[in-house]
Parts: C-alpha cells; sequence; structure tokens
C-alpha cells in the first residue's frame, strides 16, 4: 500500500504548489480530480486530451516528484433526470476514462449516480425505506430502466480502454452501501468496483472491516479514501443519523466528518490499516478532508502524521513476516 491524497483538498493552490506540499510530506501517490462534482481546477480532462504538449507537461509534473497517479476521480451524477446535467456528468466520466487511458492509469473514481422517480423528474430522488409501496416501484424502476443500462454501457466502453470504475458507495445515490456496489457490479460489468469511503459507511451504522473483506472476497476493492466521521450522541439520541443540516452548522448536527484519528482513535486506524493489509489491497491509502473543525493544512498534517506510522508499521510487519 502507498500513502497519498486527493488533490482536492489544495483546490485553492495550482497543481504545482500542491503537488511540492505533497511530495514534502513524503506521501507517494496523488488522486486528482478532473470533472464531476471535484471540478477541474488541477486537470480539465477534455483540455488535456485536446492538447498533446499540455499532456506531456501535466505527466511531467507528476513524475519529476516522483509521484504517481492512483486514480482519476470524476464524481458526478450522469443519471441525473435533467439531460443537460446528465449529459455534462457523462461526458466528464468519458474524458475521465480516456485520459486515464492515456496516462496508465487504472482505475477512475465517481458517484453510481441517481435518476428521478420517472420520466417526469427534475431532480433525482434517492429511496431510503421499504414503505410506502410506491417506493419499491420506483427503486426497481430506478435499477432497471436506468442503473442497469447505463453502467452497461459504461462497462464496455471502459474495457475498450483497459480502465475501471471504481464507485463511491454514498448516500444520496443508488449506490451507498455493500450489497448496492455489488448489485451494480453484478448486475452491469466485472470492471466496475468500489471505492471505500469509511466515513460515508460509519454513519449509516456499518461496520468498515466486514465490507472491506466483502468487498475484497468479491474482488471489487479498488481504491480506499482516509477521512473518519465522528458522533455527537446527543443529537443522535434525539434525531438519529438521518441529518439535513449543513456540514457547516457542526454543533447541531448528529455527526460530522472528522480528519483521521479523531472520529475513531488510532487503533480503529491502526486495525483498518491491518484489514486492508490482510485481505491483498495493494492501492493507494488516499487522505481526503472535510473536518469543519480543523484548517485543510492542520487537518493534512495530522493524517498524514497518523497514517504514515501506521502504514511503516504493517510494512514491517509484512516483512518480519516473509
Amino acid at each position: 500500500m502507498k500513502l497519498g491524497i486527493f488533490t482536492v483538498l489544495f483546490s485553492d493552490r495550482s497543481l504545482e504548489e500542491a503537488l511540492d506540499v505533497i511530495k514534502s510530506h513524503g506521501l507517494e501517490t496523488v488522486e486528482i480530480g478532473v470533472g464531476g462534482y471535484p471540478g477541474k481546477k488541477h486537470a480539465d480532462a477534455a483540455a488535456l486530451l485536446a492538447d498533446e504538449a499540455n499532456l506531456r507537461a501535466f505527466r511531467s509534473m507528476i513524475e519529476v516528484r516522483g509521484l504517481e497517479i492512483s486514480a482519476l476521480s470524476c464524481h458526478g451524477n450522469p443519471l441525473h433526470p435533467n439531460q443537460e446535467i446528465a449529459a455534462q456528468f457523462h461526458q466528464d466520466f468519458v474524458n475521465a476514462v480516456i485520459l486515464a487511458e492515456k496516462l496508465g492509469v487504472e482505475t477512475v473514481i465517481g458517484f453510481s449516480g441517481c435518476p428521478g422517480e420517472s420520466e417526469a423528474s427534475r431532480n433525482p430522488v434517492w429511496v431510503t425505506c421499504a414503505w410506502p409501496p410506491e417506493h419499491q416501484e420506483v427503486l426497481e424502476w430506478q435499477w432497471q430502466e436506468k442503473v442497469i443500462p447505463y453502467w452497461r454501457s459504461m462497462s464496455a466502453f471502459m474495457k475498450e480502454h483497459g480502465v475501471r470504475a471504481a464507485i463511491e458507495p454514498h448516500p444520496g445515490f443508488v449506490v451507498y452501501n455493500t450489497e448496492t456496489a455489488l448489485r451494480l457490479r453484478r448486475e452491469a460489468g466485472d470492471n466496475i468496483g468500489v471505492n471505500v469511503d469509511p466515513s460515508h459507511l460509519y454513519w449509516q451504522q456499518m461496520d468498515p472491516f466486514a465490507c472491506i473483506k466483502e468487498l475484497a472476497k468479491a474482488g471489487a476493492l479498488y481504491h480506499f479514501h482516509a477521512k473518519d466521521t465522528w458522533f455527537d450522541r446527543h443529537n443522535m439520541a434525539r434525531n438519529g443519523v438521518l441529518d439535513t443540516k449543513s456540514y457547516r452548522d457542526g454543533l447541531k448536527r448528529s455527526w460530522i466528518f472528522r480528519t483521521v484519528g479523531y472520529g475513531h482513535g488510532e487503533e480503529e486506524w491502526r486495525n483498518i490499516i491491518s484489514t486492508l493489509q490482510l485481505v491483498g489491497y495493494q492501492g493507494a491509502v488516499s487522505i481526503e478532508h472535510e473536518d469543519c473543525l480543523m484548517s485543510v493544512e492542520e487537518g493534512f498534517a495530522k493524517a498524514v502524521a497518523l497514517l504514515q506510522g501506521l502504514m511503516i508499521k504493517e510494512r514491517v510487519k509484512e516483512i518480519w513476516w516473509a
């Protein structure tokens, strides 16, 4: 495994400035947003594909610092019921796949997307419970008419380019847990796997260890995000975990995203790293930062310090066992 970062964390800096900071902290990989919700601050896939000299300069910028790209990220909603929005997210993902092939990057990370409840919808509709009965009808329509056909076609497209998709299970989209992630893989194609982000699992009361093991057994563990979640037990006791308040309103929320180690302690993250090693994961541990209580610089430095220490220990154990 190699420690890296999702560079959108440093979206207030140029890519060169971000890469210098990343290199100075001893990281090995970068995950770069090239479209969709992460935006195109550090890399616009369409622009890079249109300019070979620009593409060479982009590649050189990373290689000269001894870094490698763990994945290109293009989180979006290509199933959005607004066709103009869906078309833009789709094109961003297509461009990301083609760019990944040119760069020799195996993995493109994204969301599954979420359709509306019918052809007449204006906005996505995320089904979260089994009743009233029309919820089941909507869910079946979404999967059969939108989700499976779209991702089957994208699976075939990605195979042509030797690229795979790491879908990040995320509430608000049709793939939000292990079951839905494996359904998408089963129904649409075996080059569709998962980007595991424990922060989205924790607040749904899922066990990241169980998820990692099940996904690895299915051959679907493609990438990993390092981000934590902290629970406000008093707010959660009153309101549960379904919380629509702004992430900036941390005092009133049932849970908030935290830097690694500040939602669940070092022992939890030690066990996560150990589990990744035990299942044979060889990819990146990519740091994310959405902590409303820490600056980017502070959260990044604390996450690096914790994870570097844990990963060094795991490497020592691996050598000793060998």
